[in-house]
């Protein structure tokens, strides 16, 4: 087994990014040692984006910010047991395209050498009328929680795991779309 640690820092403190960061290092680099720190980012767009750019803005803003601030901290050149390898934000949003309102994801992945790839997540198709309050100024989170009477959904199942009964949640959601966005640091030869 390799016992070479890979370090990442998530741009959250919300306990589903961050696990879902870790789980999908662990299964892209089964023999690695993942260590995941968490850390407050901003994200530069709206509490509730509502479209596909924002969303993608404030994923690559909130690895961004990471970045810059580790690297003030850390000379890229200089390795030890304390480097940071990885970067990784996910970023929540809902956009109204042909087939309706959807919700989903934009992940970033921003490596020590400055490559950076995003990736967006499978959609879930959004009612109108949730959609309608989105467009009011809600975040979905707060109008999941007030129509199926939970508390905090959105640091757990989100919309994702009520409207499928917890067959996928935001953890397993994002976990896909990260795996998927280190396909170019596993393979670098290919990409």
């Amino acid at each position: 087994m390799n016992n070479t640690v890979i370090r990442i820092i998530v741009a959250s403190k919300n306990p589903v990014k961050i696990s879902a960061a870790y789980q999908a290092f662990n299964k892209a680099f089964p023999d690695h040692t993942i260590h995941c720190e968490e850390m407050s980012a901003p994200s530069g767009v709206a509490d509730q984006p509502m479209t596909e750019a924002e969303t993608r803005l404030g994923s690559e803003n909130r690895a961004q910010f990471c970045y810059q601030q580790k690297s003030h901290q850390q000379d890229a050149n200089v390795m030890d047991e304390n480097t940071v390898d990885y970067f990784v934000a996910m970023e929540g949003g809902v956009d109204q395209f042909e087939e309706g309102a959807v919700t989903f994801a934009y992940v970033t992945i921003l490596a020590k050498t400055g490559k950076m790839v995003t990736n967006r997540s499978a959609s879930l198709p959004l009612p109108h009328s949730i959609y309608t309050r989105l467009v009011s100024g809600e975040e979905l989170g707060d109008v999941m929680d007030d129509l199926f009477g939970t508390v905090n959904i959105k640091q757990k199942g989100g919309a994702i795991g009520l409207f499928t009964n917890e067959a996928e949640n935001r953890e397993s959601i994002y976990t896909q779309a990260l795996i998927l966005c280190l396909a170019p640091f596993i393979h670098p030869e290919h990409f």
